[in-house]
């Protein structure tokens, strides 16, 4: 019992911390057309990532109406690794869609942070 009262203590006192990591920013978008109404995307995300309980966990593409067209899930923190780039492809995005707005999910703060909103080619 002392061993869980005690994780739960520590857990209290680093939670204020890891919310000081901030939201999760999109800094970068670079997109192509690979094939008719198909795109690949290569995302940088920036986020103070302090381990596993704050870190930016995935990215989403939303066209203009707010429809999630794709989500790269980001499976682990990014501590020693800020900002970085991952990628997402095989993208099918209707040709009505002109543009589509990038955006950071992270475990504290959800969305929120900076977006990036891109013309398709």
């Amino acid at each position: 019992m002392y061993v869980h009262t005690k994780a739960i203590i520590i857990s209290a006192l680093l939670l204020p911390f890891s919310a000081l990591a901030g939201e999760a920013d999109i800094i970068d978008v670079q997109v192509s057309k690979t094939s008719k109404d198909t795109y690949r995307f290569d995302v940088t995300v920036s986020h103070a990532d302090s381990g596993w309980e704050h870190y930016a966990n995935k990215w989403d593409i939303v066209d203009k109406d707010g429809n999630v067209l794709g989500t790269r899930t980001l499976h682990h923190p990014h501590e020693n690794e800020q900002p970085f780039t991952r990628s997402l492809s095989d993208i099918h995005i209707s040709s009505k869609n002109h543009s589509v707005t990038v955006r950071a999910h992270d475990f504290i703060h959800q969305y929120g942070g900076k977006t990036i909103t891109v013309d398709l080619p």
